[in-house]
Formats: C-alpha cells, sequence, structure tokens
C-alpha cells in the first residue's frame, strides 16, 4: 500500500528537524523548503513526535504545502 495515492512519498523524500527554539525545519531532498515557529510549530512537532513514518510523510507534505509546481528541472 503506497504512503500516498501517487506513490510520490514511498522514497520518503521529506525530513525534517525541531531546533531548540522550537522551530521546525522541513526538507525535501536534502534541501530546506519551509521552516515553521511559534504555536504551528508546537503543534507540528507534537503530530511528528506521535505519528510513524508514512504519517510523518504525509504531516510534512501538507504542511510545506505546494511548493513544486512543474518548472523545476528532472532528474534525467
Amino acid at each position: 500500500m503506497p504512503v500516498d495515492a501517487r506513490g510520490k512519498l514511498a522514497d520518503r523524500p521529506f525530513s525534517y528537524r525541531v531546533t531548540r527554539d522550537g522551530k521546525v525545519i522541513m526538507s525535501w531532498a536534502g534541501r530546506v523548503v519551509k521552516t515553521v515557529a511559534g504555536k504551528p510549530a508546537e503543534r507540528l512537532a507534537a503530530q511528528l513526535a506521535a505519528a510513524d513514518d508514512d504519517q510523518a510523510q504525509l504531516l510534512l507534505a501538507k504542511a510545506t504545502g505546494q511548493f513544486k509546481h512543474g518548472t523545476e528541472p528532472r532528474d534525467r
């Protein structure tokens, strides 16, 4: 069963880290794509701590939003 409907998250492209000051820094394929701070970061960090790997990938994908819009070069 794929993590998401299209199977894009099966390779686990998202990662994150929580800083000492409570920010959540989200990366995709090793590049930082979004940083969340304040109450939303607290909420996200709590959800990520309780999630398994598949759920964490979905949470991170939703939190980053639509940062890819089709103009990026494709790996060939």
